[in-house]
């Protein structure tokens, strides 16, 4: 066992871990930062692009790099699991036995998929037309279910209960797959159905209406409040259980051909039961600064913590400047900055060729970038062109890169509503 001391250690070399690096080189002045990352992951993958691929439309090698490719020069990469944050003395102990020390803490590990939490589930992923998009080891299986649907067939999307990643990504599968179906000239033929424990198609109402549309117009049945408890996927069956309503407590067993299941999503288990995290495992902070709300030098941003956004990768991309500001405040004794005001993207993949590109911030406010190209509840082909072609652009080569300024969304943009 050894010791090292970091002035500052980031926990995570997903989006947030490795752009808040980048950031902080960029932002050094002609000072030596000494930036450690911890992380084992061999491969760093752009998820946005799963459900491209899980839909036929995107190949899996384009969504993945090496890790090692994407550590900024000068940072150290710590290639081992995180086990424990000792917040009340400044120290990391990693999986290895050793313990590491700090100046600053940033803690952004992501989500861990929890396949556990539904039973079943674990068995038979990968198999017997359960699929999911969540995951790169299965998620070339889903367009081999896609495929393999026939007349007759029946075909099951299902959302987990929030919070999860890209809370938009169980619905824009299943327009894929309806798509891909209306082409085969089938459609009409299959039983297409997406569930969702939550009472309405998306958490902001101006889309919700707008996506309800979407599926109405593929005939897909929208059963709400429905939420999946268990899949026999040798007997091709899936459970659900109502979870409100006139009908709460029901349970219901449906026969499935294909079924892609988001499953349930948690923090690592180092998170759970300690002292910078709530009792859900979440990191503690600030929602506007990304500061600890007890530790000063510890940050939290992406999935694990708690800001109440939605967790997509264009959340990370607003959170780490202020991250990377505040750091810098803290050295230099400055107030902190709470400028951080909840943005989140989700493009809305609604066909092959066509994306609903919805962006807001707290409160459900809707704040497009480029209202101006497409009405931000209408789908339009130019935002495929630039879920496909120009975020994965900006992500690998702007945003990974530690660049911040780019098109600001409008805040005061006007629904009508």
């Amino acid at each position: 066992m050894s010791e090292q001391h970091h002035q500052v250690l980031i926990i995570g070399a997903g989006a947030a871990g490795i752009t808040v690096a980048a950031s902080l080189m960029r932002h050094s002045d002609g000072k030596s930062f000494d930036i450690a990352v911890v992380d084992p992951s061999e491969n760093h993958y752009y998820q946005p692009a799963f459900t491209l691929v899980g839909g036929g439309c995107y190949s899996l090698e384009n969504t993945r790099r090496s890790t090692s490719s994407l550590i900024p020069k000068g940072v150290k990469w710590i290639k081992q699991a995180a086990t424990n944050v000792d917040a009340d003395n400044n120290v990391v102990e990693i999986d290895n036995g050793d313990k590491i020390t700090y100046d600053y803490l940033v803690v952004c590990p992501g989500l861990v998929l929890d396949w556990d939490a539904i039973e079943g589930l674990k068995e038979t992923i990968g198999k017997n037309g359960v699929c999911t998009n969540y995951s790169p080891d299965y998620v070339e299986y889903t367009w081999e279910c896609v495929q393999a649907l026939k007349a007759g067939d029946n075909a099951f999307f299902t959302q987990a209960p929030l919070p999860f990643k890209c809370p938009g990504a169980p619905q824009k599968i299943a327009y894929l797959a309806a798509d891909y179906l209306r082409g085969k000239g089938i459609l009409d033929k299959c039983d297409v159905h997406f569930t969702n424990p939550g009472p309405g198609m998306f958490g902001v109402p101006y889309f919700a209406k707008a996506l309800s549309k979407v599926a109405d117009g593929y005939g897909i049945h929208k059963d709400l409040l429905h939420k999946l408890i268990k899949v026999d996927g040798e007997a091709k069956k899936a459970t659900f259980e109502v979870v409100d309503g006139d009908n709460k407590g029901e349970i219901k067993e449906l026969e499935f051909n294909m079924i892609h299941v988001t499953p349930h999503q948690k923090t690592p288990a180092f998170l759970h039961g300690s002292a910078v995290s709530n009792d859900a495992g979440y990191v503690e902070v600030n929602q506007h600064s990304m500061q600890h709300v007890k530790y000063a030098n510890v940050f939290g941003l992406g999935d694990a913590c708690t800001t109440p956004n939605s967790k997509t990768a264009a959340a990370v991309r607003k959170q780490a400047p202020e991250v990377v500001k505040n750091i810098k405040n803290l050295m230099d004794g400055k107030p902190m900055s709470e400028g951080y005001n909840g943005y989140g993207s989700c493009p809305l993949t609604t066909a092959r060729g066509k994306v609903m590109m919805a962006e807001f911030i707290y409160g459900g406010k809707v704040t497009p970038t480029l209202p101006w190209v497409a009405k931000p509840n209408e789908e339009s082909s130019l935002m495929w062109h630039t879920k496909t072609i120009g975020l994965p652009i900006l992500y690998w080569d702007f945003m990974l890169k530690g660049y911040e300024k780019f098109l600001e969304p409008q805040l005061d943009f006007d629904t009508g509503e």
